[in-house]
């Protein structure tokens, strides 16, 4: 399994008291396949996964898969604190029709070392093991850091289903050593938005990120401009992408993301504690900022340019 172009990791859904609220994720679904992802990458990072319940995560797969029908694939994060849990999350989106799973390392009580931390992945992904296996490599929220070719080398040992590595890491020299590990066995999917063409020059084929999820054309832009060796226009959709990104630490990444959803007329809800909400002034202060670098206006020119 070998994936090109872009997955979206998508949004937490909530109601304004933060309960679940599934009733956005058909029109998401419509925008995102329109907008040529790929496919979606729920309940991790952006999706929340850690703040919801395993109930709540469930359904949120279904509600996904629903409504997805089979038209692009459908990543189910069943990373959690508990093995059993993630377990139970792997067999249910396995059932209810994922194309694939992924799940991050323990983050509480962390894997000691590289041998340790394969023996955890290889028991989540022995739950579903008719479904492709990807570790959830993430580094600043887990803080494991491992070397990831040892990593291939055990793993590929031990996880029959291993498809390969969401890297969502900056270290660029050993992603490329992980795509050309055993002359390109595994998908090694980048993760950092803003270093995309960065990525692309090592080999990338496949991405999955959270901008994508409201500015998927403005990527998919990237790739084809790197494609037809247009480096000076690649650079300049680049810089776009990584402008409008330069808002989000300010306000908190996912907060910052949904309020950019909200401005683009999908409104997927607050995000939970200890995710802060942002303030009406807030959210008026990131449109500005927008507006300042004609971010929609841009977007919306790549988007009918690419039709």
């Amino acid at each position: 399994m070998k994936i090109e172009g872009i997955i979206a990791a998508t949004f937490s859904t909530l109601k304004p008291d933060g309960a679940l609220h599934l009733e956005p994720i058909p029109a998401l679904v419509e925008k995102l396949i329109t907008d040529g992802v790929r496919g979606v990458f729920i309940c991790g990072t952006n999706g929340e996964g850690p703040n919801l319940t395993i109930e709540e995560r469930m359904l949120v797969a279904e509600a996904y898969i629903k409504a997805i029908r089979k038209r692009v694939l459908v990543f189910v994060h069943v990373g959690h604190t508990s093995i059993a849990e993630s377990k139970k999350l792997a067999i249910h989106a396995a059932a209810a029709g994922a194309d694939a799973l992924s799940s991050v390392a323990g983050f509480y009580f962390k894997p000691a070392g590289t041998e340790n931390l394969v023996n955890c992945m290889a028991e989540i992904a022995a739950a579903a093991p008719e479904l492709p296996f990807y570790y959830y490599h993430i580094p600043a929220l887990t803080g494991i850091q491992v070397d990831m070719i040892r990593f291939l080398e055990l793993a590929e040992q031990q996880i029959p289903n291993l498809a390969g590595v969401k890297y969502t890491a900056s270290t660029l020299h050993e992603y490329q050593a992980c795509l050309n590990y055993k002359e390109g066995k595994y998908d090694v999917l980048f993760g950092y938005d803003e270093l995309l063409l960065p990525a692309l020059s090592m080999g990338a084929r496949g991405a999955i990120g959270s901008t994508y999820t409201f500015a998927a054309p403005l990527y998919t832009a990237i790739i084809k401009a790197f494609d037809e060796k247009d480096m000076g226009k690649a650079r300049s959709l680049q810089q776009l992408a990584n402008n409008m990104i330069s808002c989000l630490p300010k306000y908190g990444p996912i907060p910052a993301q949904k309020a950019i959803l909200s401005l683009a007329g999908h409104e997927l809800g607050p995000c939970r504690l200890p995710l802060a909400a942002l303030s009406a002034s807030q959210k008026q202060e990131i449109k500005i900022f927008l507006d300042s670098i004609e971010f929609f206006e841009k977007l919306t020119a790549i988007s009918g340019a690419a039709v």
